[in-house]
């Protein structure tokens, strides 16, 4: 088969310009095209320069449009508004879409389910092996384990990270939630300040912290009566969801439109 031809979104960005190294590198894809918001400083540049490869040939530009004839799908890690708009877009050009944006909002959500009626998305708040592994491993023994074992999603990221709690926080909740047979909405606790009162039964607790330089590090932690289990899992490179991210392109070319997860990508949605 073809290489898959695949456009970066945000490319001028942190994630944007990793997902641009993971391309030239990963077999079976190639860099058709990228792009950036209006108005961003990398527009013009050239991406594989922005990515530290040295010249590709590939300037980034603010038109999705002109590169969706060269290209059969759209990597994006960008944020909820640009996501947004541009599912618009790749919906109506026919192109897969792989979102690893986080920090939707429900209406956000609803026009992601819409255009996933017309092309496959690929929407995962984590694009790693590793922590959909994790993911995995929460839901199993959330299921195996009554609601003596407290349930509480710990994370921590740098400081410029914007939305809390992470979208991985909230994948290991939904995950966990999923095990328990409740529902996350109704039965999350996200923040504790001043005389809160005693933790209520079943609920699933978050805490977040933001400092320095840090990718991601996640736990899911159960806490019963005299022992406590803790699944951990850290990022040393933001290269790892790059790869994800690469990996679940490849899987959504030819898929039939729906919205899928990492989950289906790796095999992991029965267990």
């Amino acid at each position: 088969m073809s290489d898959v031809r695949l456009i970066v979104a945000g490319a001028g960005g942190r994630m944007g310009r990793t997902l641009v190294k993971a391309i030239a590198d990963a077999p079976g894809v190639v860099l058709a095209g990228a792009v950036d918001a209006p108005g961003s400083a990398a527009l013009g540049r050239d991406s594989g320069e922005l990515a530290g490869l040295g010249p590709n040939g590939i300037a980034v530009t603010a038109d999705l449009a002109a590169l969706a004839d060269g290209a059969e799908g759209v990597v994006d890690f960008t944020l909820p508004a640009g996501s947004v708009a541009l599912v618009r877009q790749t919906a109506a050009a026919g192109l897969f879409h792989v979102i690893g944006t986080t920090g939707f909002s429900v209406a956000d959500e609803q026009v992601i389910a819409e255009a996933a009626q017309r092309i496959p998305i690929v929407k995962s708040g984590n694009m790693s092996l590793g922590v959909n592994l994790l993911a995995a491993l929460a839901k199993r023994v959330a299921a195996t384990l009554d609601e003596d074992f407290d349930i509480e999603i710990l994370e921590m990221h740098h400081n410029k990270k914007v939305d809390a709690p992470s979208g991985t926080a909230l994948l290991l909740g939904q995950a966990a939630a999923a095990g328990r047979g409740i529902d996350l909405a109704t039965r999350s606790e996200r923040g504790r300040d001043g005389h809160t009162g005693a933790r209520r039964r079943g609920d699933i607790g978050f805490a977040s912290l933001r400092g320095g330089t840090v990718v991601g590090e996640h736990w899911a932690i159960f806490a019963g009566p005299a022992e406590r289990i803790e699944l951990v899992h850290k990022a040393e490179d933001r290269m790892i969801f790059a790869r994800g991210a690469v990996r679940a392109a490849t899987w959504a070319r030819g898929r039939a439109p729906g919205l899928y997860s990492m989950m289906d990508v790796l095999g992991l949605a029965d267990v």
